[in-house]
C-alpha cells in the first residue's frame, strides 16, 4: 500500500480531520449522554487510528510551519486533554452498562429456564 507524501498540506488536513473526530468524540462521551452503549466499539477504534494519525503528524512539523498548522496542532492538544477528562467517567458508565446487561441477560436465562419447567408441568 502506497503511503501519501507527506506534506504541510497533508497534515493540516489530517489534524483538521482529527480535531472534528475528536470534538465529536467529546459531546458523545459526556456524561449527560447517558446512553454510552450507543458507541460502537469501531468507534472507539476508529478514535485511536484517528489520534495515532495525527501523532505522526505532529512528530513531522518543523518548527517553522504555517501558523495555521501550528493553531490546528494547539487545538488538539486541546481536544486531547479534554478527552483525558471525560474517559474516567466514560469508563464508569460503560462498566454500568455492562453489569446492567449481565443482570438482564441472568434474568432471561432464569426466565428461559422457569418457561422450559413450565411447559413440561402442564
Amino acid at each position: 500500500m502506497l503511503m501519501p507524501v507527506r506534506t504541510p498540506d497533508y497534515d493540516l488536513a489530517t489534524l483538521r480531520a482529527v480535531n472534528k473526530s475528536l470534538k465529536s468524540a467529546l459531546v458523545r462521551f459526556r456524561p449527560e449522554q447517558q446512553h454510552c452503549s450507543a458507541i460502537k466499539p469501531h468507534e472507539l477504534s476508529d478514535l485511536l487510528g484517528a489520534i495515532l494519525q495525527a501523532a505522526d503528524c505532529l512528530r513531522g512539523i518543523s518548527p517553522q510551519a504555517a501558523p495555521e498548522l501550528k493553531n490546528e496542532s494547539l487545538d488538539y492538544r486541546s481536544n486531547l486533554e479534554q478527552l483525558k477528562q471525560l474517559l474516567p467517567d466514560f469508563q464508569v458508565r460503560l462498566l454500568a452498562e455492562k453489569a446492567r446487561l449481565e443482570v438482564a441477560k441472568s434474568h432471561v436465562a432464569t426466565a428461559a429456564a422457569w418457561a422450559g419447567a413450565s411447559t413440561r408441568t402442564f
